[in-house]
């Protein structure tokens, strides 16, 4: 991961010491530079600025006006000879603040920070990806794992269910009701007295039948509206 830096300080020798930092840190990369706040915001809204290093003491703005005035500021580390202006920074969320004048190895700590955060907000942001559905049936003797997406439906037969799959069939000691109460309900759908469905299975419906691949799955008297309801709601394009 590489940070866009922005420099803000009027004094041309701190710009050029920070510019030198930037250069040996492999994960910084200089965007730009300004003399002040005022001409650094178009900067930020023109480039795509990750990490600011903000000095205080400066014309027109000093660095802790523009903290409190701006909006949606990237981080930002602050760099001056004042360290009395130190809580006031960490007040106003700072990565860290930099006494001038300081060494390559307190720039590189700071600088550290600023990545860790960097990378922990991506973190955060990124969506996690949801694990797939599953459950665990005992069948001929073994612990067999069964994937919510791979069940196709499930034939109820006194007190044994055939679990019908993508890859075959499992005949398991259980009723209906029981599995069914461990079932996703947003993907299952009970259908008949003796048949549980994947919804997202059902590729015809014709009359009172499912198709669903090569079987045909007969909606039980009863079942009916809260089939069609729950498979056309909102899914059914009309003239």
């Amino acid at each position: 991961m590489t940070l866009n830096c922005l420099i803000i300080d009027d004094e041309p020798i701190a710009r050029k010491l920070l510019q030198e930092y930037i250069e040996e840190t492999d994960f910084l990369a200089l965007v730009g530079m300004a003399e002040n706040p005022v001409k650094a915001i178009g900067l930020i809204n023109s480039l795509n600025v990750d990490l600011v290093f903000l000095d205080i003491n400066m014309p027109k703005m000093n660095g802790l006006d523009f903290l409190r005035s701006a909006n949606n500021l990237p981080m930002v580390i602050m760099t001056t000879a004042y360290g009395q202006y130190a809580l006031d920074g960490f007040e106003m969320a700072v990565v860290d603040y930099l006494v001038k004048p300081f060494s390559l190895e307190r720039f590189l700590k700071a600088a550290q920070k600023a990545l860790e955060l960097k990378t922990l907000r991506q973190k955060k942001s990124a969506p996690e990806k949801a694990e797939p559905g599953y459950f665990y049936v005992k069948c001929d003797g073994k612990i067999e794992k069964v994937l919510d997406d791979e069940l196709v439906y499930i034939e109820a037969m006194a007190n044994y269910v055939t679990l019908y799959t993508l890859s075959g069939k499992l005949v398991v000691y259980l009723t209906i009701k029981g599995i069914l109460e461990k079932l996703p309900p947003e993907k299952f759908l009970q259908v008949h007295k003796s048949y549980i469905v994947n919804v997202s299975k059902v590729k015809t419906i014709e009359g009172n039948m499912l198709h669903i691949g090569t079987a045909r799955i007969t909606i039980g008297p009863g079942f009916t509206d809260e089939v069609l309801n729950k498979l056309l709601k909102d899914k059914l394009i009309k003239r």
